[in-house]
């Protein structure tokens, strides 16, 4: 094994970072970064969107992501410039196959419930996240080919793969593997998802409540004394309470973010341009790295079996108009399953690989046999209405994604193409995920590496095995480009094997790309020190406010 310091690692086994950022300004733009932090008082935030768990090692979601960090502390950091910086861990030597990662431990850190940290619950963790029975639905993902992990020392631990795992260090380095006490997780495994006092780690907030889809609760952990290096705060929190409020309805969140009943507030693109032109409030605005929200169409199940089915739906849609219509250019074109702000992985080749082609979508889906038409002008084929289904929970739509829904639906309707939106609750939603049961997905996945691909397209990483594979992909040469990213750590090669990923995606016509997300993160006249990390998250480890 050859040793890695913090800084070298990500030159050795990762491209180089460079995280695709449009600001407006910041919190900390108004004088934050001279004026002297105030200590004490509550920090509100508000939220788009809930969860119905809070247990970072079973949900998916951002918001879980989002709301944990301030709770769970990760073996390394990675900064929003792409750099990688000791936290639970002090250093890491990775061997040349990529295949162990040897982790040296801090042995000062103490999670909230007394408990000490090291390499015994480090295992815990792991073991935790790959457990059947935590049911996770993307950390057992990131962990990707995970063998076993051993104790070398009351501080020390080697994790094996029986892969080689380049995107390991980054996948340690989110919320989604952090490190939770483990007698919580043997204590009260069956009740993580609830959050609140079950949600137990060494963060610099200590979980004090969660009201579910209304609030969670966080009071300050004076004790906190191993912030990572490279963050912009270092120790225990300037405020004593941190709220995080969820409120999804836009005009009610820029609502009270104008009022002031909240300090900083995620901006529905509606109120973007309202809130640059008040003086009082600042807006930065981050594009998101990973997969940019897009359809995914199920190759496994019904007429989209049939590649020239999909790529016609593809031409069907003039996303260029729908995306300027719906988003007056706050957001972009999305032309891969990658969002342009992915680090190391996007290729702009792909742009303008699918254009809005009506003609060539009715010539495909003639040659495929659905040249029928029943009474509402659908296509038929054999007397079967050409009809897909798109299951949605209503309760997490944001960004506007139902408007945009029915514009897509309307422009599929002019090819005889008959998109039927299905609003399902939560239980149903992730069951139907997990066993097929849908023609169309919609999804946006934040991680800044290239690697989310892998989630997305590898054939063992089905949904319900933990994985994001909702189109069903299943192609030999797809599985060797994205194990030959993960092994690979010159950069070139790197992008040159997700490169055709993203081609390979586009061209099977296995995904309609949409939009490139962007945070959005208001603030008021008093908020400073919040700040952003490589996934474009907020961090309220050092927000204060100039008068309590």
């Amino acid at each position: 094994m050859l040793p890695r310091t913090a800084a070298a690692a990500v030159t050795a086994t990762t491209t180089a970072l460079a995280i695709a950022l449009t600001a407006c300004g910041g919190a900390e733009d108004r004088g934050g970064a001279s004026a002297t932090p105030v200590r004490g008082g509550t920090f509100t935030y508000a939220a788009a969107v809930g969860t119905s768990c809070l247990d970072p090692h079973t949900s998916p979601g951002d918001i879980t992501a989002v709301v944990q960090r301030n709770v769970f502390d990760s073996l390394v950091h990675l900064d929003d410039q792409g750099r990688f910086h000791p936290w639970l861990a002090t250093s890491w030597k990775i061997s040349d196959d990529a295949r162990s990662y040897t982790f040296e431990l801090r042995e000062d850190v103490t999670f909230h419930d007394g408990t000490p940290f090291d390499a015994a619950a480090l295992r815990a963790n792991l073991e935790h996240i790959r457990a059947p029975a935590t049911k996770s639905l993307y950390a057992a993902a990131l962990l990707g080919p995970y063998r076993d992990s051993e104790i070398l020392g009351e501080h020390r631990i080697r994790i094996d793969f029986t892969e080689p795992s380049v995107p390991f260090l980054q996948a340690a380095s989110t919320p989604y593997l952090g490190i939770a006490s483990p007698i919580s997780l043997s204590r009260d495994k069956d009740r993580l998802c609830a959050g609140g006092k079950y949600s137990v780690g060494s963060g610099p907030f200590r979980s004090e409540r969660y009201v579910k889809n209304d609030r969670a609760e966080f009071v300050r952990n004076a004790d906190y004394r191993w912030s990572p290096k490279g963050a912009a705060h270092q120790g225990p929190p300037l405020v004593d309470r941190l709220v995080v409020r969820f409120l999804p309805e836009d005009s009610v969140r820029a609502g009270a973010l104008t009022s002031g009943q909240v300090d900083a507030a995620a901006v529905p693109i509606t109120s973007a341009r309202a809130v640059q032109r008040d003086s009082s409030l600042k807006l930065t605005k981050r594009q998101a790295p990973g997969a940019a929200y897009a359809l995914y169409l199920n190759t496994g199940r019904g007429p989209l079996r049939d590649e020239r089915v999909r790529r016609a739906l593809q031409r069907s849609v003039d996303v260029d108009a729908l995306i300027r219509s719906v988003y007056r250019g706050e957001y972009e074109r999305a032309w891969s399953p990658l969002s342009p702000a992915t680090p190391g992985g996007y290729d702009d080749s792909i742009e303008g690989a699918v254009r809005h082609d009506p003609k060539g979508a009715a010539d495909l889906l003639d040659r495929a046999g659905w040249t029928g038409r029943d009474g509402e002008g659908y296509r038929t084929k054999d007397g079967e209405r050409l009809r897909l289904r798109w299951p949605y929970i209503g309760a997490l739509i944001r960004d506007q994604r139902d408007v945009l829904a029915e514009a897509v639906q309307a422009e599929l309707r002019k090819n005889g193409i008959d998109l039927v939106r299905e609003a399902v609750e939560t239980g149903a939603y992730f069951e139907r995920y997990g066993t097929g049961d849908y023609d169309v997905w919609d999804n946006a996945w934040v991680r800044a590496d290239p690697a989310i691909l892998a989630g997305f397209y590898l054939s063992t990483q089905r949904p319900a095995k933990g994985g994001q594979n909702v189109s069903g992909a299943n192609d030999p040469r797809v599985d060797a480009w994205l194990r030959a990213g993960a092994a690979e750590k010159r950069p070139k090669a790197r992008e040159a094997s997700y490169a055709k990923v993203e081609r390979w995606a586009v061209d099977r016509g296995t995904v309609l790309p949409l939009y490139v997300p962007v945070t959005a993160i208001g603030t008021g006249e008093k908020a400073r020190g919040l700040t952003f990390d490589a996934n474009a998250w907020p961090q309220f480890a050092g927000v204060w406010k100039t008068e309590r």
